[in-house]
């Protein structure tokens, strides 16, 4: 989905021409509860021309990547025979089980955010997911932190 209806929210060269109202009203467009069913609510940047040329491609390179990924989705389906998308409630309960410190930190932005039933288990499973590719057996805030940070259409509209 677009930031708004003329894609160029927060652009820094100047492009943007939506008022607040008008994003306010093109994000309305979908609704609480099917916004809630989408797992990952992340904003992407505009790359500067210069970071689309081979000779800055300084990111991690693509095999690792795969192999973490598939290393995480072997462990799901070894510790629960699925995916940790299909986790029920009561298997998320004893899956993706959160201590005291990161329920509370989920708890505070279910409150400080109006988050959901939903959105809460949503958050739970991707930090399960996020912690499964660190290769970590049990969650920690931090991977609890950084599945809120993906949940921002939830909480900022403008």
């Amino acid at each position: 989905m677009n930031p708004c209806p003329c894609g160029y929210l927060g652009d820094a060269g100047g492009r943007r021409h939506c008022t607040s109202d008008q994003v306010r009203r093109y994000r309305a467009r979908i609704s609480g509860p099917l916004l809630d069913r989408i797992d990952l609510h992340i904003e992407v940047p505009v790359l500067p021309k210069k970071a689309l040329r081979p000779e800055q491609a300084d990111g991690e390179a693509s095999a690792l990547v795969r192999t973490r990924v598939v290393r995480a989705r072997d462990s799901q389906l070894q510790r629960a025979s699925k995916l940790n998308s299909e986790l029920g409630g009561k298997e998320l309960n004893k899956t993706a089980a959160l201590d005291s410190e990161c329920r509370n930190l989920v708890e505070q932005a279910v409150d400080r955010f109006g988050l959901s039933a939903r959105a809460y288990h949503r958050i739970q499973r991707v930090a399960r997911t996020i912690a499964d590719v660190a290769n970590k057996s049990n969650i920690e805030t931090v991977h609890v932190a950084e599945a809120i940070q993906y949940r921002t259409l939830d909480r900022r509209m403008v």
